[in-house]
C-alpha cells in the first residue's frame, strides 16, 4: 500500500516530468500544492470518475490554471478517462492536456481557468447554484442537492481585483459549501511577493463574512485534513484555508523561488529531484501500488448509486419537481417551449408598443419568465435602468435564497458569477448593466463564448442615445468588438418584436453566451406580416421593400427607424431603396448563400447605418458602399442633438445614398 507521501510524490513526478518533455509549463504550483491535493481528492471530493456529469458531484475548480499539471495527474490518477498518453502530450496541438485547463477538452475539468481570478469566481457562482437549487429541489427526508465547491487559488488570484467582487458576495450570500485553499507559497514570476503583495488576507477575508483558518502547513497532510475538517462544520460561512506552502517542493535546487514557477526543471534537476524525494521511478511510469491508492472509481460509483437510490425515492415522493430537475440539469427546454415563444411574440406583435427597447426586454422577460423556472436574473446595481427584473421575481438577500440578485457594483464579478452558475447548471442565469461597463467584465464575456455556456448579458443604453452623461458613458466601438468575439451572438433589436425574438434565441441557445443590446430611448414599433416575423430569426431581413431597388439601406437597433425614414425621402427623389434589419450580425452570417443573396443581392450599392464605429459594416457594404456612423467619441447633449451632431439625420443618409449612386 502507497503511504500518502508516495501519493503525493506521484503528482510531483508527472507535474515535472510532463513540463519537461513539453519544454513549457508551471511545475511550481503542483509541486507545492501535492499534499493538499492528495487531501482533498483522496478523502473529501465526492465524484465518480466514470461519470464526470453526475448532478450532485463536488465541483473542484483550479483557479490558479497554469498550474494545470495538478488537476491533469490528478484526473488520470483517479481514473478519468485521460491516459498517460496524454500527460505525455501536455501543451501539444489537439490534445486532452493543454497549457491551461479548458473545459470541453479534458473530462473532469469543471471550468477554464488561466485567467486569474476567474477560476475562484466562477465557484463563487457554481456554491450559489448549489444553494440556489437545494433551496428549490430538496425536501424534507429527501435531499438530492447537497454538495461543495472545492477551490485552489494562489497570490495572483488574490491580486486580481475580481476577487474581491466575488469573495465579497460570496461572504454576504453565506456560501458555507464553498471551502477555498490559499497556495501561499509567496512567489510570483516576477519573484519574492513581497514588494508588491502585502495584503493581510485572513482579515481581509475575515471581514468578507468568510471563516478563515490561518497558518496552515500545506505541506502536512494531517494539517490540511483537520481544517478541511473544520472548513465543513461552518455550514453558515464560506471558508478560505490559508496553506503555507514552498513552490516547487521537492526540487532540491530550486524549490522556493520563482525559477520554478513557469519553466522546465531541467533534465539534471528533474533527476536530482527523484533522488531527492525517492522516486525511483522513470518519467512517466507510476507503480501499481500508487494508481490503487488514487484509483477513485470503485468509490465513485458507489457514491453516484446511493445518490441515485436517493434520487429514486424523490422522484416517487415528489415526481413532478425530479422530471422538472433532470430537465434543468440537462439543459433541456420546457416542453411546451416553441409554442409559449410563439404566442409571446404573435402578442407582442400585436400590441405594436413603441418602447425604449430595455423595456422590450423586460416585456420580453414577463412574457417568458413563467415557461422558464431556471431564470435566474440580475444586474449590478442597476435594476432600475437595465429593467431585468420582473413580475413575480425574488430577490435575493443576504443569506436568503430567489431568483434575482443585486449584485452591486461588480460588473466583471457578476458575469464570471453567471458564468459559473451555467457551468454547474439548472439555471439560465441573465445580468444587466450599461453597454459601456461591458468594458470591465470583457474577460468574461470572452471565457463564456470560449467555453460556449448559456449566459444572456442585458447591455441598455447602448449608443450616443444615452445623452447627457456624455462620451464616458456612451459606447461607440463596443457593440462591433464583442460581435468579434467567437461563439458570441450580438442583438441590437430595434423595437418590441426583435427584442423578443432575441430573447427567445438566447434562451434556445446551447453552443454559447448572447449579448442583447438595447436602449435608452423609446423606439417605434415596426409593422411586419407573419413571414417577416418569422425572418427575424435569420438575423437579417428585408424590412420595407420596393420594386427594383438602386440602393440597399442595412441598419439596427435605433437608427432603423432613420433607415426607415430615409426610404421615404429618397423616394421622392426617385431612388428605390430597401431596407434591412440586421439585429444579429453574427446569426445572418450563418444563414445559407441563398438566404444572404436574397437580403443583401449582388450588384446593388449598401449603405449601413449605426450609431457606432464605422470599420465594422465594410464586411457588408464593400468598398463601393457606404457607412453612416462615428469614428470618435461621443458629446454631452441631450439625445437628438447629439443624433444630428453626428450625422445620424434623413439628410445626410441622403446624402450618402447619393454620393454612392
Amino acid at each position: 500500500m502507497a503511504t500518502r507521501n508516495e501519493l503525493a510524490n506521484a503528482i510531483r513526478a508527472l507535474a515535472m516530468d510532463a513540463v519537461e518533455k513539453a519544454k513549457s509549463g508551471h511545475p511550481g504550483a503542483p509541486m507545492g500544492m501535492a499534499e493538499i491535493a492528495e487531501v482533498v481528492w483522496n478523502h473529501h471530493l465526492r465524484h465518480n470518475p466514470t461519470n464526470p456529469k453526475w448532478a450532485d458531484r463536488d465541483r473542484f475548480v483550479l483557479s490558479n490554471g497554469h498550474g494545470s499539471m495538478l488537476i491533469y495527474a490528478l484526473l488520470h490518477l483517479t481514473g478519468y478517462d485521460l491516459p498517460i498518453e496524454e500527460i505525455k502530450n501536455f501543451r501539444q496541438m489537439h490534445s486532452k492536456t493543454p497549457g491551461h485547463p479548458e473545459y470541453g477538452y479534458t473530462a473532469g475539468v469543471e471550468t477554464t481557468t488561466g485567467p486569474l481570478g476567474q477560476g475562484i469566481t466562477n465557484a463563487v457562482g457554481m456554491a450559489m447554484a448549489e444553494k440556489l437549487l437545494a433551496a428549490e429541489f430538496n425536501k424534507p427526508d429527501h435531499e438530492i442537492v447537497n454538495h461543495h465547491t472545492y477551490v485552489f487559488l494562489g497570490d495572483g488570484c488574490l491580486m486580481e481585483g475580481i476577487s474581491h467582487e466575488a469573495c465579497a458576495l460570496a461572504g454576504t450570500w453565506g456560501l458555507g459549501k464553498l471551502i477555498a485553499f490559499w497556495d501561499d507559497n509567496g512567489i510570483s514570476i516576477d519573484g519574492h511577493v513581497e514588494g508588491w503583495f502585502t495584503d493581510n488576507t485572513p482579515m481581509r477575508f475575515e471581514s468578507y463574512g468568510w471563516h478563515v483558518i490561518a497558518g496552515v502547513d500545506g505541506h502536512n497532510a494531517e494539517a490540511v485534513e483537520a481544517a478541511v475538517q473544520a472548513a465543513k462544520a461552518v455550514t453558515d460561512k464560506p471558508t478560505m484555508i490559508c496553506c503555507k506552502t514552498i513552490i516547487g517542493k521537492g526540487s532540491p535546487n530550486k524549490e522556493g523561488t520563482h525559477d520554478v514557477h513557469g519553466a522546465a526543471l531541467g533534465a539534471q534537476e528533474v533527476a536530482d529531484t527523484r533522488k531527492n524525494l525517492g522516486w525511483n521511478h522513470a518519467p512517466f511510469e507510476i507503480p501499481a501500488d500508487v494508481y490503487e491508492g488514487w484509483d477513485a472509481r470503485t468509490k465513485g460509483k458507489g457514491l453516484e448509486t446511493l445518490w441515485n437510490n436517493k434520487f429514486a425515492e424523490y422522484a416517487k415522493a415528489y415526481p413532478a419537481e425530479a422530471a422538472e430537475f433532470k430537465r434543468r440539469m440537462a439543459s433541456e427546454l420546457p416542453a411546451n417551449w416553441d409554442a409559449h415563444l410563439a404566442q409571446a411574440v404573435a402578442a407582442i406583435n400585436v400590441k405594436a408598443e413603441t418602447v425604449a427597447t430595455r423595456k422590450a426586454s423586460q416585456i420580453a422577460i414577463n412574457a417568458l419568465a413563467p415557461a422558464l423556472p431556471e431564470f435566474l436574473g440580475g444586474s449590478a446595481d442597476l435594476t432600475g435602468s437595465n429593467l431585468t427584473n420582473w413580475t413575480g421575481c425574488h430577490h435575493v438577500h443576504g443569506k436568503s435564497t430567489g431568483n434575482y440578485i443585486s449584485y452591486g457594483v461588480r460588473e466583471f464579478g457578476m458575469s464570471h458569477i453567471m458564468n459559473g452558475m451555467a457551468l454547474h447548471g439548472g439555471l439560465l442565469p441573465f445580468g444587466g448593466t450599461f453597454l459601456m461597463f461591458s468594458e470591465y467584465a470583457r474577460n468574461a464575456l470572452r471565457m463564456a463564448a470560449l467555453m460556449k455556456q448559456r449566459v444572456i448579458w442585458v447591455f441598455t443604453h447602448d449608443s450616443i442615445g444615452l445623452g447627457e452623461d456624455g462620451p464616458t458613458h456612451q459606447p461607440v466601438e463596443q457593440t462591433a468588438t464583442l460581435r468579434m468575439i467567437p461563439n458570441m451572438d450580438v442583438w441590437r433589436p430595434c423595437d418590441t418584436v426583435e427584442t423578443i425574438v432575441a430573447w427567445g434565441f438566447g434562451v434556445a441557445r446551447h453552443d454559447g453566451p448572447t449579448s442583447l443590446i438595447l436602449s435608452r430611448q423609446n423606439l417605434p414599433f415596426m409593422a411586419r406580416d407573419e413571414a417577416t416575423v418569422a425572418n427575424i430569426a435569420r438575423g437579417g431581413y428585408v424590412l420595407k421593400d420596393v420594386a427594383n431597388p438602386q440602393v440597399v439601406l442595412i441598419a439596427t437597433g435605433s437608427e432603423v427607424e432613420l433607415a426607415v425614414n430615409a426610404q421615404a425621402a429618397l423616394a421622392e427623389s426617385g431612388i428605390a431603396a430597401r431596407v434591412v434589419s440586421m439585429p444579429s450580425t453574427n446569426v445572418f452570417d450563418r444563414q445559407d448563400a441563398a438566404y444572404k443573396a436574397s437580403v443583401l443581392p449582388k450588384g446593388i450599392v449598401r449603405v449601413a447605418i449605426e450609431a457606432g464605429v464605422t470599420g465594422f459594416w465594410h464586411k457588408y457594404v464593400g468598398l463601393e458602399g457606404a457607412v453612416v456612423g462615428m469614428d470618435t467619441f461621443g458629446e454631452s447633449a441631450p439625445a437628438p442633438a447629439l443624433f444630428k451632431h453626428f450625422g445620424f439625420t434623413v439628410e445626410n443618409v441622403v446624402s450618402k445614398v447619393k454620393g454612392v449612386l
